[in-house]
């Protein structure tokens, strides 16, 4: 029991299961309904998408797998109490698990484009395979780079499932009945939340860990510019995120969404302002980590407002 245990705190099985969560309410919530309303079937059928959700897991696990093994010495110092590696399990081990689940998730990918008509899938997968490992072994100590790949790679969760049913968006004759534009803006509005909230709980975590950073060489946001600085930077993009759903959420009240709106204000919006009154107050490590675990709750919260976009914008 101890070794599953350890395991699944190598993974990080609770992010696992936002990123499939976050797969399952979009193809569900917004990408089916947009394709049965078109009187269309979408291009992954339920067991296709299943293997897709499935293949991002392997390879966000494997992701994780691998960060744990780079990142042991600096985890000594951050957080030896939840240390796995060499604790619990052996690298050995830990590197023998990345190569699986890499391999799964690749192979998955391969898979999905042989037996349905996506393109490029077992390609990408390929690629966030080693995008991850050099995030891990390199990127992740430097100033601002490891941040936005981080957010790309969480963003991208959602732009795969656009990117599966790219045959439709160049159809000749088109299919009149599919508004792909509605689609994109789906893809976007989500894909753009993901990116923002991944990449200031990103800043707030190198807050959080930066005297071992520091220690062991990094570069990065906090350690070069100091905290007040990076405090200014992620407040920004707090800010940004808070009016750009304020404007979403008049919009949608336009139009007579007032359930959609109102949950959005009161789970996404207020807890995003909540995030800037204590990070102007916040100093300790405990303090970002608090914030950190609030910025995972609202990433929780954005991906549940799928339920109330089950109809074309």
């Amino acid at each position: 029991m101890k070794i599953i245990n350890a395991f699944l705190q190598l993974i990080r099985w609770p992010n696992l299961l936002f990123i499939f969560l976050t797969q399952v309410m979009f193809e569900y919530c917004i990408v089916k309904p947009l394709f049965t309303a078109a009187g269309v079937d979408n291009v992954l059928n339920t067991s296709a998408f299943f293997l897709l959700a499935f293949s991002s897991v392997c390879i966000a696990a494997g992701g994780y797998v691998i960060n744990d093994y780079f990142d042991l010495n600096i985890d000594l110092v951050n957080k030896p109490k939840r240390l796995v590696v060499d604790n619990t399990i052996s690298r050995r081990w830990v590197i023998l698990w990345h190569f699986i689940l890499s391999i799964v998730g690749i192979a998955l990918g391969f898979y999905i484009d042989k037996t349905t008509q996506t393109s490029f899938i077992g390609i990408f997968n390929f690629l966030s395979v080693l995008l991850l490992f050099i995030y891990s072994a390199s990127l992740k100590k430097k100033f601002l780079l490891g941040n936005v790949l981080i957010s790309l790679l969480t963003a991208w969760s959602v732009l795969i499932l656009w990117w599966a049913e790219q045959r439709y968006f160049f159809a000749f004759p088109p299919i009149t009945n599919l508004d792909t534009h509605k689609f994109f803006r789906f893809t976007i509005l989500y894909a753009g939340f993901a990116f923002i909230i991944s990449l200031i709980r990103e800043v707030i975590k190198d807050m959080e860990d930066v005297e071992g950073d520091r220690k062991y060489g990094c570069k990065t946001m906090p350690i070069v510019w100091g905290i007040n600085s990076t405090k200014i930077f992620t407040l920004v993009w707090v800010i940004v995120l808070s009016a750009a759903l304020l404007l979403l959420q008049l919009y949608v009240t336009f139009i007579g969404w007032w359930v959609t709106a109102l949950y959005g204000f009161v789970c996404i919006t207020l807890p995003l302002l909540q995030v800037v009154r204590l990070l102007i107050k916040a100093q300790s490590a405990a303090d970002f980590h608090r914030l950190s675990t609030l910025v995972k709750i609202i990433m929780l919260t954005g991906i549940v407002s799928m339920l109330f976009f089950g109809h074309p914008m």
